[in-house]
């Protein structure tokens, strides 16, 4: 079958299929399909203004919304005249996808586009109307450098019409964050939005006593107190990659503590946890629970904890606390997946994303119990002063909005817990990617030999390659073994993103081989060497499922971007991680009978049994995302904030 006709038949086990347009989707389209009609009427007086006349149009509009027109009312002639700067000032002109997805998030709707189709730009046009009320507009995204890429690449097209741009990222002086915030639109990351925040609450309401985990207080901020805040109100926000910030971020709530980096005097409590946790046996003295992630002590297990109880524990540190979470340390967190050790220090590594979290620490005595495991100087545990997840910290914006390639899956979700809608934006040229037949073997050394015969394959072609893994382990591990067999690679693992976007953007090339974990390169488009596409375009090699859906389709989709031709497919085992998750007794039982009958391709309808897998893990996260949203409203309840203004 040639690309760009949907799917063959040996695709048909492929974890997903494209989403297809659903009654509502084509509702809310059908909704907007005038407005770029409507913006095309304005496109001929746009084309013909000087750039002089277009440096007038945030003044000119805003005299006008004093005069009571509505932003509804101004959007076509504001669309047409960002058309009209960016394509003087950065080359390229808005297509009509894109001016279908501006209008889209202008309504409040949560923006689906494809990998590649622009939504970079297409964000400028909703940002330039919104900045017009002299609000502020913050678009959030996921990293520093595509901060301060996107605020340098599209600065050009706001400046062009009268507004100001700042930049928020990591390092600025107080300052230049309170210049940042004063621009009519603002790019930042959602951590730095987030930390700021914090800082406000704290340097307005100092608590007693240096506690205060409910940061969302009732009374409204003087104007007195609010000339002394970073950041003003919070009127509008555009969230890139709104499902990584929202759904996959938003069980690790962001902490302000005040203990980071001291040497704890607890270290002999939390190594003589250790050396009891090493010599416990599973099921005797205590149960493990993968799935759950969850170890407990048994009774008799209990009664060896308390038998060999150190001294001077932790405050509110049960002995029998602390072995648990040394067992959880050493069965459950592992070294170059859940975490990495950087300079001396355990840094955590989301489980979704694959990136860093820098200045995040585990709670309950679990991130000591690493640093023992590491063998580092053990730290005391951090003193909250100020906690918000991003989940509450976002509902806290009057009008919410964001873009992402994967939304659909989490289109409930986002109706449930945020009141917005999802739309999928149509391509601008008809979709060309297919894809594959996911193949199952039995064990990673399978696997790992099947992924250097398939890479070996397609590089000899002529096509790039990039291969997606779920950790910077499995990556470290594969480019082992295609190093041994000789096979020139890129390695990425989301570690320094200015580098890998740089990378990644190559890896488009000629027989180019690029090993990535799932975030690695993220917002950067993969273009393909001229004559690639006559290849067949970039395939994409997903080394294992991830527990959820979407980031699976993220990798996908870094295959045929903007009508160009890519493949995709998966290679799976039975040692992967979401299956012995799911249910670690059957995947030992079906590996041993694999074994017993010889290793190598298994039965398809295994297939199905991942599938099975994924879908109760991706159940029971959002479970416990639930429980931390109903934990947030009780938390404003009790403090008596709860439908009260959380900004004054």
């Amino acid at each position: 079958m040639e690309p760009g006709g949907g799917q063959d038949a040996a695709a048909k086990n492929n974890m997903f299929a494209d989403i297809p347009y659903g009654i509502a989707n084509r509702f809310r389209l059908r909704a907007l399909r005038a407005v770029p009609d409507h913006v095309s009427a304005y496109a001929a007086r746009a084309s013909d203004a000087r750039n002089e006349e277009l440096r007038q149009t945030a003044a000119l509009m805003r005299r006008r919304l004093a005069h009571g027109e509505t932003l509804d009312d101004l959007l076509p002639e504001v669309f047409a005249i960002v058309c009209e700067a960016a394509s003087r000032q950065v080359g390229m002109r808005p297509f009509e996808v894109q001016v279908l997805g501006a209008a889209a998030m202008h309504r409040g709707w949560i923006v689906e586009m494809q990998a590649g189709e622009g939504k970079t730009l297409t964000v400028t046009m909703t940002a330039s109307l919104n900045a017009l009320l002299g609000r502020g507009v913050h678009i959030v995204t996921v990293n520093d450098y595509l901060a301060r890429r996107d605020a340098e690449w599209m600065g050009p097209i706001y400046k062009a019409l009268g507004l100001s741009v700042g930049c928020l990222v990591h390092g600025l002086s107080e300052e230049a964050r309170m210049d940042a915030y004063r621009a009519d639109i603002t790019y930042g990351t959602n951590k730095e939005f987030a930390f700021d925040y914090l800082r406000d609450r704290l340097r307005l309401h100092r608590p007693q006593n240096g506690l205060a985990e409910g940061v969302f207080e009732s009374h409204r901020l003087s104007s007195a107190a609010g000339a002394s805040r970073l950041q003003r109100e919070h009127h509008f926000a555009v969230l890139d990659e709104i499902d990584s910030i929202l759904i996959d971020e938003a069980r690790v709530p962001l902490i302000i503590s005040d203990r980071e980096g001291v040497e704890s005097p607890y270290t002999p409590a939390y190594s003589a946890a250790r050396e009891l946790a090493l010599q416990l046996k599973e099921g005797g003295d205590f149960i493990l629970e993968s799935a759950q992630r969850k170890v407990e002590l048994t009774t008799q297990g209990i009664a060896l904890a308390r038998q060999a109880a150190a001294a001077r524990l932790p405050p509110n540190r049960p002995f029998e606390h602390l072995v648990e979470q040394a067992l959880r340390a050493e069965h459950l967190f592992l070294r170059d997946r859940e975490y990495l050790v950087d300079e001396g220090k355990v840094a955590i590594v989301d489980e979704f994303t694959g990136r860093i979290l820098p200045d995040r620490t585990w709670s309950l005595g679990l991130h000591q119990a690493i640093e023992v495991k590491e063998g580092l100087i053990v730290t005391e545990e951090n003193r909250t002063l100020a906690s918000v997840t991003f989940q509450r910290y976002f509902r806290g914006y009057r009008k919410l909005t964001g873009m992402t390639g994967t939304a659909v899956d989490a289109a409930a979700e986002f109706r449930k817990l945020f009141g917005l809608a999802v739309v999928t934006i149509p391509t601008n040229r008809p979709l060309r990617r297919k894809a594959l037949r996911t193949r199952v073997v039995t064990t990673w050394e399978d696997k790992h030999a099947a992924i250097v015969a398939r890479v070996a394959q397609l590089r000899e072609a002529g096509r790039p390659v990039l291969v997606g893994t779920r950790s910077v382990r499995r990556s470290e591990a594969l480019s082992l073994v295609l190093t041994q067999q000789g096979i020139p690679h890129n390695v990425l693992n989301a570690r320094n993103h200015e580098i890998e976007a740089q990378l990644i953007a190559q890896a488009g090339s000629r027989g180019k081989v690029t090993i990535a974990t799932n975030m690695a390169g993220r917002g950067v488009d993969i273009k393909l060497e001229p004559g690639v596409a006559a290849m067949g375009g970039l395939h994409v090699l997903a080394t294992e499922l991830h527990e959820a859906r979407r980031i699976d389709r993220q990798l996908a989709g870094r295959a045929g971007r903007q009508g160009d031709p890519g493949t995709y497919e998966f290679y799976l085992c039975l040692e992967d991680d979401v299956l012995s998750r799911w249910n670690k007794w059957l995947a030992t039982w079906l590996l041993n009978r694999a074994r017993g009958r010889g290793c190598g391709p298994v039965s398809p309808l295994a297939v199905l049994l991942f599938r099975v897998a994924q879908r109760w893990i991706e159940h029971r996260h959002l479970r416990m995302r639930l429980e931390l949203v109903e934990y947030d409203k009780k938390l404003e309840e009790m403090k008596g904030t709860l439908g009260s203004p959380v900004w004054g």
